[in-house]
């Protein structure tokens, strides 16, 4: 990945012709938050029975993606497997360690903590306008404090639907997927969904793929929120996960690999992820985020839907997608947080989430919604969800600690799926594990 330098104009565009009055230095990675194209792979036929019928910088501060998101590396993945934060050389904790910082960079909300704890990002509180954080949801600003303080701005989220072939679900008699997140199935009515799909699947295809590989074990939280669980108390440093919903979440996921709704190499250490056993016709449907859309659609060669993530007491969601911080030695602290100020306003944020097929954190414009330029007629039902996280759970994805407990939950939860630990010492691992990360 080599740097670029581009110009922006005064709307925040980026002009590859005329040089602009300024410059800004920036790792660029193209539609910064979605994933690089793969190579285009042509997909063999559906095998499914087919049924009938900114105040702009003057000086040359740096931006960086943070290195935080990076997925098991393999030879060949589906447009989905990798993160909307792209990697850059040398890296921002390179620089970070080296005393030769960026001024700002991108960072996923799940190591935004790490950063914030250390003491390496910069403190806003002094540098943005009275009411600046009603700009965005309650969920978004969540994601971005430590201490009460705010270390960065949220600048666009991401989370997991279920995505389906349409056609493996007609073959099995599910003629109709939940239009609105208020009629999301339970999750029994999931499990009878995967137990149709089961029943009318031969035994080398699946019902299911769990996009929990790597750094995506956080996706599983959403199951824990659903049931009204937490694993991290209000202190946000006592372990919670020992509760009923922790009970339920690890039982009712465990099933996905008793009851075969899922390959046994879709466990939270396999190399093959989920996206590449959906691609692959081997399971009927998945769970995504909205930034696959644009390469799922130019790359499938079957017809494929999205609807909402089942609920138990409630709807939930992970908390995916990047902040943009500042560094806490930047020589230009209020050139950097005008930076961001600039990237997170109305026309910025919607056209660079339309356009690279991700969700908006202000307010705004999750109450009139955005169109995506590919598969318009999704945004809804991606928007819809994202709503569902609540501040409570995208705090505590923040936490300082989350890199450690990331760890815990990948031992822990492997052991419970593939490794025949029992539930009950799952959450007891789980909640040592989190104690010790927090200590």
């Amino acid at each position: 990945m080599r740097e670029r330098r581009h110009g922006w104009n005064s709307a925040g565009d980026v002009s590859s012709g005329r040089r602009a009055p300024w410059r800004h230095r920036w790792c660029w990675a193209p539609a910064a938050a979605s994933p690089p194209r793969p190579p285009r792979r042509t997909r063999p036929p559906a095998r499914w029975p087919s049924p009938r019928g900114a105040p702009t910088p003057s000086s040359r501060a740096s931006v960086r993606s943070s290195p935080g998101s990076r997925r098991p590396t393999r030879a060949r993945r589906s447009p989905s497997t990798r993160s909307p934060t792209t990697r850059c050389s040398p890296t921002s904790d390179a620089q970070l360690q080296a005393g030769n910082p960026p001024d700002v960079f991108r960072v996923p909300y799940y190591t935004f903590g790490s950063y914030a704890g250390r003491g390496q990002l910069l403190d806003l509180t002094s540098h943005v306008a009275t009411g600046f954080s009603d700009r965005f949801t309650p969920a978004a600003w969540a994601a971005v404090q430590n201490a009460k303080k705010p270390y960065g701005v949220p600048h666009h989220t991401d989370t997991s639907v279920i995505v389906y072939n349409k056609a493996a679900f007609a073959a099995a008699g599910i003629t109709s997927v939940p239009t609105t997140l208020d009629t999301a199935w339970t999750w029994d009515e999931f499990d009878q969904v995967a137990k149709k799909l089961r029943a009318a699947l031969p035994a080398e295809k699946y019902p299911l793929a769990v996009n929990w590989q790597g750094n995506g074990v956080t996706r599983w939280l959403s199951w824990l929120f659903e049931a009204d669980g937490r694993f991290l108390a209000e202190d946000l440093k006592t372990p919670a996960i020992d509760s009923a919903a922790g009970r339920a979440a690890v039982d009712f996921t465990k099933s996905f690999f008793t009851s075969k709704y899922v390959p046994q190499n879709n466990s939270v250490k396999s190399t093959t992820l989920a996206s590449d056993t959906w691609y692959s016709q081997t399971a009927a449907m998945t769970f995504a985020g909205a930034f696959f859309v644009p390469d799922a659609t130019k790359t499938l060669s079957f017809e494929w839907g999205a609807t909402f993530s089942p609920r138990k007491v409630r709807s939930a969601g992970d908390f995916g997608g990047n902040a943009l911080v500042a560094t806490a030695g930047t020589k230009n602290p209020d050139l950097a947080a005008k930076f961001l100020d600039f990237m997170t306003q109305a026309d910025s944020m919607r056209d660079f989430c339309a356009g690279a097929s991700l969700l908006p954190t202000r307010r705004d414009l999750v109450a009139s919604g955005i169109n995506f330029k590919v598969r318009p007629e999704l945004s809804p039902v991606f928007i819809g969800q994202a709503s569902s996280v609540q501040p409570r759970d995208s705090g505590q994805v923040a936490s300082p600690s989350m890199s450690k407990i990331i760890t815990v939950l990948k031992d822990q939860l492997e052991s419970a799926f593939v490794g025949g630990q029992s539930t009950d010492a799952t959450i007891k691992s789980i909640s040592a594990g989190i104690a010790a990360a927090v200590a």
